[in-house]
């Protein structure tokens, strides 16, 4: 999935970006048909925002957590606990169903939970005084405190543009490998730890049948590397015209490949021991999502010597990597719409100031939605539609705008004037076939095995499912709707409408003056 779908991509968005100076959406002034794709990526990267900073927010909350006296995850003699509580190494309340012990689930009143999930769940989350998404309650203003301390740390980071955030990514891109390196190392010494990995590098090559397995594998990817959200083109637009992507395409997606496999080891290293201390399979100890960073992770490191010490090296290596994402979707918004209306913001004394403290502003204000008591189930609904169907959307009609409208034999052109050389068979065969038709294979497989949401034993009502796929379709509308508004304000026949917006701009005086359209021709569509 990385090697014919998403490295492709990234590498075209590197590309695009530094040949064309512009952000994601201006960026479309080479096919001006498809300058919906521009909005559509800014428009997913800012949804992004409405959730993922709040993660970060739990993340500072646990590190402020982490300060107490005791840790409020490892016992359960708390406020919040209930009687279904159970410490491993001690016997639950209620034996009669220690046949349904599942730890971490804290879904069904007839199970055992561990201290660590009832003080995410309730602690924390507060979920106990919701009952879905139609009682969200009012926020909790300890959360409220977190997640704006994140936005400002978000706005320190963006306000001066790439000058301020490329010292920030210094930081934040190299603590994590500090912080795992030292996680690992302690884990290493803890008994169960060979088993954990053992249970890691052995894989289950029958689950290869299954073809949610190549749809999860492929959204991961899509996500890790980033391609589609228009971040990649932001940042590019500001690298020097002869700067070698190429290099940059290759080390960042090996790099990017080697931590997830890496923070992998680190992981199962805990699991490992989890598993052997609570005589459980490993099986059962994982979860997913902030199951695993908020439950399981916590009271691994609870049961360290010296558990505050890792806890806070732990929640604060989170917040590092959480802000480095935050940053560049956030970048891609800024970048996006301020390159896009330029004529505007031209000349206004701090303007890039001024707009990004108003963007901050507005993603903190919709956030706040999901620190209230029912917040984890928008959370959730967010986290499902808000970039999921609509970023796949947006790469691939960013692969056909590129490959097949504005042409692989022009953006091959770009590339020999940029790096002094044309690019191989194997990106051009990607880009024009395989890339598109992997996204497509993908997106198809979503919907047809598409589930009903819930989070644990909560099933999201019709109206929020409907809610849900409004907010996917909010960005998705967008580039036929652009499209459509490029055709209409276009002067002159039909014909012509459609030459000048599937052409680039330079272009769009000669064909007017001589009526020769390139695009118009075999040779533009069947060269490979």
């Amino acid at each position: 999935m990385l090697v014919f779908g998403a490295v492709p991509l990234f590498y075209m968005e590197l590309i695009l970006g530094q040949y064309n100076r512009q952000g994601p959406i201006s960026v479309w002034r080479v096919c001006p048909l498809f300058k919906g794709v521009g909005f559509c990526a800014v428009m997913v990267a800012f949804y992004v925002s409405f959730y993922y900073n709040v993660i970060i927010g739990w993340a500072l909350y646990f590190m402020a957590a982490s300060a107490a006296v005791e840790l409020p995850w490892l016992h359960c003699n708390n406020t919040w606990n209930t009687e279904w509580c159970w410490e491993s190494g001690t016997a639950p309340a209620n034996t009669s169903n220690l046949t349904g012990l599942v730890v971490g689930n804290l879904s069904s009143s007839k199970l055992h939970h561990s201290p660590a999930a009832e003080y995410f769940h309730r602690g924390v989350l507060e979920m106990q005084w919701s009952e879905g998404l139609h009682d969200v309650g009012s926020p909790k203003w300890q959360l409220v405190v977190c997640v704006g301390l994140v936005y400002c740390m978000l706005y320190l980071s963006l306000f001066k543009g790439v000058k301020s955030s490329g010292l920030v990514v210094w930081v934040t891109a190299t603590m994590p490998y500090v912080v795992l390196t030292i996680l690992l190392i302690r884990g290493l010494m803890l008994p169960g730890a060979l088993t954990g990995i053992q249970y890691y590098l052995q894989p289950e090559l029958a689950r290869l049948q299954d073809t949610q397995v190549w749809v999860d594998a492929a959204v991961q990817i899509f996500y890790s590397v980033g391609a589609g959200f228009g971040v990649h083109l932001s940042y590019a637009s500001y690298n020097r015209f002869d700067n070698n992507c190429y290099n940059d395409c290759l080390i960042t997606t090996a790099v990017n490949c080697f931590t997830s496999f890496f923070s992998g080891f680190v992981i199962f290293t805990y699991l490992g021991f989890m598993s052997h201390k609570q005589g459980i399979p490993i099986s059962n100890v994982a979860t997913e999502g902030p199951g695993l960073v908020f439950q399981v992770y916590p009271e691994a490191v609870a049961t360290l010597p010296g558990s505050h010490f890792w806890s806070i090296l732990f929640f604060f290596m989170l917040i590092m990597l959480g802000l480095d994402s935050a940053m560049g979707g956030m970048e891609c918004v800024i970048t996006g719409l301020m390159d896009e209306f330029h004529d505007f913001f031209h000349g206004r004394r701090y303007a890039r100031e001024v707009f990004t403290f108003c963007a901050i502003c507005v993603s903190f204000c919709v956030a706040l939605i999901n620190v209230t008591p029912g917040g984890i189930y928008m959370f959730h609904l967010f986290d499902n539609y808000s970039a999921g169907i609509s970023l796949l959307c947006s790469a691939l009609f960013e692969a056909i705008a590129v490959s097949w409208f504005y042409g692989l034999e022009r953006f091959s052109q770009d590339v020999h004037a940029m790096l002094g050389f044309t690019p191989g068979l194997y990106w051009r065969i990607c880009w024009k076939f395989i890339s598109p038709l992997f996204i497509i294979g993908v997106v198809m497989f979503g919907l047809l095995y598409h589930q009903p949401l819930q989070y644990n034993e909560y099933h999201y009502p019709a109206w929020a499912e409907l809610l849900g796929w409004g907010l996917a379709m909010s960005s998705i509308i967008m580039i036929p709707l652009v499209a459509t508004l490029q055709i209409v304000k276009t002067p002159g026949t039909f014909k012509e409408r459609i030459a000048i917006n599937i052409s680039p701009v330079e272009e769009h005086e000669h064909i007017r003056r001589t009526k020769e359209v390139t695009r118009f021709k075999a040779r533009h569509w069947l060269y490979v």
